[in-house]
Parts: structure tokens; sequence; C-alpha cells
């Protein structure tokens, strides 16, 4: 485990150092020009010459990337370029509320996927199993912002159990956030619940017919017991790894359903800057992004690692 961890953590420079070149090269692909964006269409050509050098983008592309990679290590995000704020509160200020949306939704996502995963596997073959898949393929097949205006509708406007925005006023209570972050946190768990009771599916058909499963059976255990004590750990552990895709997958789904919900997250950021041409906030957010995902897939290997015995054996050796 810990030749593993330190591969792994030895791994993450040379991967930043590659996402930051990504990052910075697709920035600077955007069509348009910062300085006439800020300025706008009447501005004179001598202001936005004047504006690009103030803003250092009459200098050497590699210089500017040397000077941005710098400032993003030391924690010198600088201002941005229209809303004028510092980027680094901005990123991490809407970074929280999106992390928040994310793990409501994980919280809300592992006990229903897994769940349904273990009754399919179990009633195998059977009209539960067939249900449970047939739904699952249905919502995973369906894009989130076709579920979120379904949900929007429905219990927004006709039944009007919950608010249509999902910001969270101020002085609220923990109820009244939780109604105002329910409908996006269910956009997005029916949109991976399917993909990940499938794995634990499989996983379960597998460890009911094992050996060790009809042993325990013929020793007079019930099939609760069986499942309770024998399958749902072997379930669960090909699921940790299908758990950590689909939490990088709602982080990437955030865009849609924070502005579909009108909620003020990182997506909702990402997405208003690049069509602002902000460089300074877009290059800050995409890199936090790719960070937050290696550390994801660090964190799900970790986990499948400590569950499995097996794996936690091949390492050792």
């Amino acid at each position: 485990m810990r030749r593993f961890l330190l591969r792994r953590l030895a791994a993450i420079p040379l991967t930043l150092l590659v996402v930051s070149v990504l990052v910075f090269t697709a920035t600077e692909l955007i069509p348009g020009d910062v300085a006439r964006t800020i300025l706008g269409r009447e501005a004179s050509e001598a202001a936005v010459r004047d504006l690009r050098a103030q803003l250092g983008l009459d200098r050497p592309l590699a210089v500017r990337y040397a000077d941005w990679l710098h400032g993003f290590l030391t924690g010198q995000w600088g201002d941005s370029s229209t809303l004028r704020v510092p980027v680094r509160d901005l990123v991490l200020g809407r970074l929280g509320a999106s992390l928040l949306l994310a793990l409501l939704a994980f919280a809300l996502l592992v006990p229903v996927a897994v769940t349904l995963g273990l009754v399919a596997g179990v009633h195998h073959d059977r009209p539960a199993d067939r249900v449970i898949s047939v739904a699952g393929l249905a919502f995973g097949a369906t894009p989130e912002f076709v579920t979120g205006v379904v949900l929007l509708v429905v219990f927004a406007v006709r039944l009007r159990w919950f608010p249509a925005s999902a910001q969270i006023p101020p002085g609220a209570t923990l109820v009244q956030a939780l109604a105002h972050l329910l409908m996006p946190a269910l956009s997005l768990v029916l949109l991976c619940t399917g993909y990940v009771a499938r794995h634990v599916r499989a996983s379960t058909v597998t460890a009911v017919e094992s050996p060790y499963a009809r042993a325990a059976e013929l020793r007079g255990l019930t099939r609760v017991q069986v499942v309770r004590r024998h399958v749902l750990r072997n379930a669960t552990i090909p699921a940790t790894s299908a758990l950590g895709v689909q939490l990088q997958f709602l982080l990437g789904s955030l865009v849609t359903v924070e502005l579909l919900f009108n909620y003020p997250g990182i997506g909702a950021l990402l997405l208003r800057s690049a069509v602002d041409k902000d460089l300074p906030t877009l290059q800050t957010t995409a890199m936090v992004l790719g960070c937050l995902y290696m550390l994801i897939f660090l964190g799900a290997d970790l986990v499948y690692r400590l569950l499995d015995p097996r794996v936690r054996l091949g390492s050792a050796s």
C-alpha cells in the first residue's frame, strides 16, 4: 500500500504539468480578443492595444505560460478580467458550493444504487431484476438537462413541492437548504444510478452463486443472512471504482445542472468565464477541476485496495 501511494503521489507533479499545458493551450485557442471583450466593440484600437499590454497579452506565449503556472502554484491567481474580483476567492467559493451539491448527490447515489444493485443481483433474471435494469438504462441514457426539466415541471411548477431555483437564500435553515438542493441532486442521481447498480448487480450474481455462499446456505443461514455476512462486502468492492468514475461524472455534469437550476457553482463559473473569455478565471477553474479529478482517482484506488484483501496482498508481495 505504501509503495502504491508513493508511486501515485510521485506521478501527480508530472500529471499536473501535462494538465497545465492542456488547460493553457485550450484557453488560448478560444476565439475572440480578451481586451476587445472587456472594452466592447466601440473601443478604439489604441485602447485595445493598451489594455492588452496591461494584461500582459502582448508577451510571448511561453513567457505567459511560465508566469501563469508559477502564479497558480504559489497561490497568486490574479484578478478576474470581467468581474474585477480576486480569482482565488471567486473559484474557491464556487468550488465549495459545487462540492456541496455533488456530495449531496453522492450521498443519495451510494445507498440507492447499491441497494438496487443488490436487489437485482439477488433476484437476477426475475421481474425485479428486469425492472431495475431497464429503469437504470433508461435514466442513464437520458441527459441530465431533460431529467432536470421534468423534475422542475412536475415538482416545482405543478406540485409546488420544491423551489425552482437552487440558490440558497441567506439565513436559510438546513431543511430549507436541502429543499433547494434536492432536485438538482436528484437529476444527477438518476443519471448515475444505473451505471453503479449494474456493477453491483454483476458482482452480486457472482457472489450469490459462489461456493462459499452456497455453503453458508447449507449451514442453515437464510438468504438475508448470507447477503449481509458474505455477499454485501464482495458485491460492493467492484462498485468502488464505478462510484469513483461517477463522482467525476457528477462534477462534469454540474455545468448543465447548475445552469438549469440557477445554482452559483463552479460549473456555471467555468461556462461564464469561457463565454466572457476571462482567461485568469477560466484557466484557474479548469486547473482546479483537474486537480480535483486526480484526487478522486487516487481516493477511489485507495478505497478499493483497502476493501479488497487480495489487492493488498498482491501489492505487498
